[in-house]
């Protein structure tokens, strides 16, 4: 049964660029969805076609049921979106832009008024409630936008890059507001830079790169495909770096990556913390001292990189200035 939010066969064309290129997504009910790329692979082009910004050239979609092509209005009513870049009045105060989005939906002049207020305390906005929002920094008016994009609960989120030019803590609260979300069942489609947000927040992950779905998963499941354990090592004096990476090899499970510069040598391994152990009595039995030693699994990061290893030729705001 597709879930909340499916898409098959997306194709999406700006002049000779090729946005999107055959997607196909699904995003059971209740859960969230995280949707990696580079810039320029697709992720906001897939956002607005789902959310009934941009008609796609072929392909199906469906938002909480609803065809996304035979009933953009009902679909709208259905879902909130937050984009990438602030969509607020700047002549409005914070409260106000709050109401007015309220009004919109149709809630009453109190019930808007209420949620406004319950928004604006929950996005650390109070103090400045009563201020226009040009006069709110770039931090604060993403903050706001977020808040409005929350104004009525939708079943169905679509946050594109939605913590982009926020401080760590209120980047950390945000995500407290998305875990709540989803546990009350919302579904989310998320698109970030951060994949370490991806990594907290997604129950599957989607990489994205020219238009295409070229992995997904869990983001366990994805740092298997790229590999195992490694164990790195910063050597502190450089002409111990041979040495130290003839040990490492010895223990190693594939070749050895060494980076003059920083003094690192990275190798694959399997055996976890025992093996660390042996590893450090073996380069101190040789005289090789280090300044640091760890043993990590693979990040979203090096999962990122494997997948796509480049940043895209294009962006997606070029190719659209295009049409």
């Amino acid at each position: 049964m597709p879930g909340a939010i499916h898409a098959e066969g997306l194709v999406k064309t700006f002049g000779d660029v090729k946005a999107l290129d055959g997607v196909d997504l699904d995003v059971p009910e209740g859960t969230v969805l995280g949707l990696l790329g580079p810039n320029g692979a697709g992720k906001t082009t897939a956002v607005r076609v789902l959310t009934t910004l941009l008609q796609p050239d072929s392909g199906k979609a469906v938002v909480a049921g609803l065809d996304v092509l035979k009933h953009p209005n009902e679909v709208r009513r259905c879902i909130g979106l937050s984009g990438q870049f602030a969509a607020v009045d700047e002549y409005l105060t914070g409260r106000e832009n709050l109401q007015m989005v309220g009004r919109l939906y149709q809630m009453s002049a109190k019930a808007s008024k209420a949620r406004a207020e319950e928004l604006l305390e929950r996005f650390n906005l109070a103090d400045a409630a009563g201020r226009t929002a040009k006069t709110y920094s770039g931090g604060m008016r993403r903050r706001l936008d977020l808040a409005a994009a929350l104004v009525v609960s939708p079943p169905v989120m679509f946050m594109d890059e939605p913590t982009t030019g926020l401080d760590p803590r209120n980047r950390q609260q945000l995500w407290e507001v998305i875990r709540e979300l989803v546990s009350g069942g919302t579904t989310l489609l998320l698109t970030t830079q951060y994949l370490e947000e991806a990594d907290h927040l997604a129950h599957d992950i989607c990489v994205i790169d020219h238009g295409r779905v070229i992995a997904r998963g869990t983001s366990d499941q994805l740092k298997a495909q790229t590999g195992g354990e490694r164990i790195e090592v910063v050597v502190h004096d450089p002409e111990h770096l041979a040495t130290a990476d003839e040990v490492l090899r010895t223990f190693g499970k594939g070749a050895s990556k060494t980076e003059l510069h920083t003094r690192r040598i990275t190798v694959p391994v399997t055996g976890g913390a025992k093996l660390l152990a042996e590893v450090i009595r073996e380069l101190d039995t040789r005289g090789v001292e280090i300044d640091d030693i760890g043993l990590r699994r693979p990040t979203l990061d090096d999962v990122f990189i494997s997948l796509t290893g480049h940043a895209a030729e294009v962006a997606e705001e070029e190719a659209e200035a295009a049409k």
